[in-house]
């Protein structure tokens, strides 16, 4: 198959004999088609996603659609999409080795991509639905966000570097459209597609629509989404698009790659474990989750930690681009002034990612594209108290970021949100 062929989506009837030449994925699986064995295992929003197995192993088949797979046709989008996720996996691993499954193949005609296959990785937020305490996670994910997102910026690249890759990154405008969208305004009325536990959440739904400190706060996240583009990020980093094992964690899916600002990929994330913890309440059916609730709570105090630890050491040994040239601070014997310009940065983003979080927890909520946590809360009441306590949580980090000054703080907030609340 070549890239010049007209686009076909794959199925498990035609892959193998479409695929069946390809030599990465023969080289990876063996040639004998008669062997493989196909499965179609895509549950997210928008590609087909196959494991294909043959004689000497495995490998993932991904391919973009050319429309919204949660929606259908009636929502087209372009196949380009797999364009960007590609050469953003390839700077992923690049940046942080070994965080990302390895590239086999890119076939940009047919929006496809073959990749390693991941085994016996789950999904993460499928873990910790199952009340899974997995060690490493924090550490693994603080460390992947901070070299990612400093590498891939002005404090690192060469600046001719940098923004061509800006140049190319700046091209991915529908996916960025849906998160400026989905993300930023359509929590906040009564868009179309926005869907949420009703009639339980109609009262609280109402009132946050009405709320315009909360929607100029959600507007100004908006702007700073849009307006800054500091690095590369994953742009959909969640607990959905991450892989784990007890020992392992790879991050899979940055689809949604683009350039903006470094808090929106720490926010989102936090914002997951955030909701993980609400959530608990709802999947106490075989016992108390309290241990889980503290876990998750303990995550997000060393995911931060390992970010900041992380992203100061690369701050002080490869601070190599156009800002904050070692020439203006260290090699005027200034360390205390780079220390400084460092705390301020850190600053804006620990003040910028609460703000991506409140709105992350809204939308997850409020909008078209839910998660997993609370929707497998098969009781409406249940899942309806897990939310609200969600929203009150995230409404407080969106309006009241400025005033919030430590992780600490964050979950001593949740902590009381869910005693007060609880049934």
């Amino acid at each position: 198959m070549t890239g010049k062929s007209p686009f076909e989506a794959l199925s498990v009837e035609t892959l193998a004999g479409r695929l069946g030449a390809n030599g990465p994925l023969c080289s990876q699986i063996g040639k004998n088609t008669s062997q493989w064995k196909v499965r179609e295992v895509g549950d997210g929003n928008l590609n087909l996603v196959f494991i294909v197995e043959g004689a000497e192993g495995a490998a993932v088949v991904k391919q973009a659609l050319p429309y919204v797979r949660l929606v259908g046709d009636s929502w087209p989008l372009p196949l380009k999409r797999s364009f960007f996720e590609y050469h953003a996996l390839t700077r992923q691993q690049a940046r942080a080795p070994g965080s990302v499954p390895e590239i086999y193949h890119f076939d940009e005609g047919q929006a496809l991509i073959i990749m390693e296959y991941l085994s016996p990785h789950i999904i993460l937020r499928r873990a910790l639905i199952e009340g899974r305490q997995l060690p490493n996670i924090a550490r693994d994910i603080g460390l992947f966000m901070a070299r990612t997102l400093f590498r891939g910026s002005d404090l690192s690249m060469a600046t001719k570097d940098r923004k061509a890759d800006l140049a190319l990154f700046a091209d991915n405008v529908e996916l960025c459209d849906i998160t400026e969208n989905l993300v930023f305004s359509d929590p906040y009325f009564d868009a179309k597609m926005n869907r949420h536990t009703s009639p339980q959440l109609d009262d609280i739904v109402a009132e946050l629509r009405a709320d315009r400190d909360l929607k100029v706060e959600a507007q100004r996240m908006k702007h700073i989404f849009a307006a800054n583009a500091e690095t590369l990020l994953h742009g959909d980093l969640h607990s959905g698009s991450i892989m784990v094992t007890d020992t392992e964690t790879r991050m899979i899916d940055p689809e949604f790659a683009f350039y903006g600002p470094i808090a929106f990929d720490v926010g989102m994330l936090l914002a997951n474990f955030w909701m993980a913890f609400f959530s608990q309440r709802g999947h106490e059916q075989g016992g108390s989750r309290d241990a889980m609730r503290d876990y998750l709570l303990g995550v997000t105090v060393e995911t931060w930690s390992v970010f900041r630890a992380e992203f100061s050491h690369l701050w002080r040994t490869e601070r190599t681009g156009m800002l904050y040239q070692k020439s203006l601070f260290e090699d005027q014997d200034d360390r205390l002034g780079a220390e400084q310009a460092l705390d301020h940065m850190l600053q804006s983003i620990w003040t910028d990612l609460l703000g991506f979080a409140g709105v992350e927890v809204h939308r997850r909520i409020l909008g078209l594209a839910h998660n997993a946590d609370f929707e497998t809360i098969a009781d409406p009441d249940l899942r309806a108290r897990c939310e609200a306590k969600a929203l009150k949580f995230g409404r407080h980090l969106a309006v009241n970021r400025r005033q919030i000054h430590s992780i600490d703080e964050v979950n001593q907030l949740a902590a009381l949100i869910e005693r007060e609340s609880k049934t």
